[in-house]
Formats: C-alpha cells, structure tokens, sequence
C-alpha cells in the first residue's frame, strides 16, 4: 500500500510541478505585485498600498469595462452553447467511419494562426471586402456598410473560434450514455423530446458545464481578437490590463486589474456551477 502511494505520488509529481511553475507561483507573484506602490523608473516600488484596488474597485471607467467584459464572455458562451450542442448531439451518434472527418472540420478553426485568422475577417468585413461586395450586387445595400470595429464582430469572431471548446466536451459527455438508457425511456413511452429533457441533457450536464468553463475563461481573456477586430470601439478588460502593463509601465494598477478580472471570473464560474449542480438535481427529482 505504501508502495503504491509513493508511486502515485511520483506519477502526480510532474503535473503538479508544472502547476507550481507556471499557474501558482505567477498568480501569487502577481497578487504581491498588486499591492505595490508605483516605482520611479521601476515597475513598482518597495511600500505596500491598496490604492491600486481602489481605484480599480472604485473607478466608474473601470466597472464598467469589468462589466462589458463579462457581459461579452457570457454572451460568447451562449451562443457557443447554442451552436454546439447540435453539432455535439450529431458527432455522438455518427458512425466510426465519419467519426474523424467531423471531428477535423470541427477542430478546423484552431488550426490556424490567430492572426491569420483575424486578418481574413478583417478582409471579408472590410468596406471592399467580399461580405460588402456581396451586398451591393445583391441590392441590399447602396453602399459599403461599416462592418469592422464594434462588439457584434469581436463576438462573432470569438464564437468561430471557441466553438471546438464547446463542442468536444458536450460530444465526449453524449457519447458516455449508455444507449440502452435511450431504449428503456422509449419502451416506457417516452417521446423523443422527452427522452431529451430527461435523459439525454441532465447526462450531458459535465460536458456542458466543462465547455461552458473553458469557452467563458477564454472568452473574457481573448486580447488580440477584441484589439483588432474591435478597435478603440470596443475596450475590453484585458486590453486595459496590458496596456497598464506595457503602455503605462504601471504595473501593480495593471496586477490589480488582473486579480480583479479573476476573482470576478471565479465568482461566475462558481455561480453557474452550483446553477448545474442544482438543475441537475431538479432534473433528476422531476424524473
């Protein structure tokens, strides 16, 4: 028994070496960093303040880019909600030969470069742009429409692109099921849309809220995709942060902005959490 602990241990060890590096020791060095005072000619100085959390805390500006942030990153994961779940359902019950293809075309938009990816819809949505072309020819429009460098772009960019999040998950969940289930609520007169409230969605729940994590976290942290696409028309927390940090040379602001986007990103992680858990508990008592 011991033995077998140790060796747990020693496989669990590099995993959470790489934790430690990369995820705990930067969030704690940025947490000290937020509570510095401003440095003259350095990043921050020697003396501890919290006025980098009140003004970021009590800054109207600043509220309300939190509140914009947020309100995009929920926006993004419903509709990649929306979207995906059908795509999910499918891949779920399609046969092993197309298994892979659909799979590709779905992972499709990760396999290029970020900025090859936002330059091409700063192509199509340009004033000459294919999308304006199209819409002039059609007759829909007398004249180019501005297109780029607004919310609606960056969210629809987004979506493209944080759709896979969403989908794998869902699809590993759906494919969990164990298909008998499906024949014992058929056999017992369930309908098809039946089947679905009571069985199929409550089960896929762990998919949904995995997709519904990951596609949120990065959806409040995308900078290049709202910077480009969105111009000065759409500001955005993240951006604020590295503009602090590089622009401005403010580090400990730009620290507390940060801990403040994620502690506020937490917060609704846990809120839509316990949300699940208690769907998913009155799914279960209606059942």
């Amino acid at each position: 028994m011991i033995t077998s602990r140790w060796q747990l241990a020693l496989l669990g060890a590099p995993v959470l070496l790489l934790l430690v590096v990369f995820l705990v020791l930067p969030y704690g060095e940025m947490f000290a960093m937020s509570f510095r005072t401003p440095g003259n000619g350095a990043p921050y100085g020697d003396a501890l303040t919290l006025a980098n959390y009140h003004k970021a805390l009590g800054d109207p500006f600043y509220l309300g880019v939190l509140g914009r942030t947020l309100a995009v990153g929920a926006a993004i994961t419903a509709l990649c909600l929306l979207l995906s779940y059908p795509i999910a359902l499918h891949l779920a019950h399609v046969s092993d030969r197309w298994h892979v293809v659909f799979y590709a075309c779905v992972v499709s938009p990760l396999l290029i470069g970020v900025l090859v990816r936002n330059f091409g819809w700063m192509i199509i949505l340009s004033f000459s742009g294919p999308l304006n072309q199209l819409l002039l020819a059609l007759g829909l429009t007398d004249h180019p429409l501005r297109l780029l460098f607004n919310v609606e772009v960056v969210v629809i960019a987004l979506v493209h692109v944080l759709i896979p999040f969403m989908v794998l998950p869902i699809a590993d969940a759906l494919r969990a099921i164990d298909p008998a289930l499906y024949e014992a609520s058929q056999s017992l007169g369930g309908s098809r849309w039946g089947t679905f409230c009571r069985v199929t969605f409550p089960l896929s729940m762990p998919g949904v809220l995995a997709g519904t994590v990951l596609v949120f976290v990065l959806a409040i942290s995308a900078f290049v995709t709202p910077v480009l696409l969105g111009g000065q028309s759409v500001v955005l927390m993240p951006s604020i942060v590295i503009q602090q940090l590089i622009g401005a040379f403010a580090w400990p602001f730009g620290a507390a902005l940060a801990m403040v986007l994620s502690l506020a990103m937490l917060a609704e992680i846990a809120l839509l959490t316990l949300a699940t858990r208690r769907f998913t508990r009155r799914i279960g008592r209606w059942s």
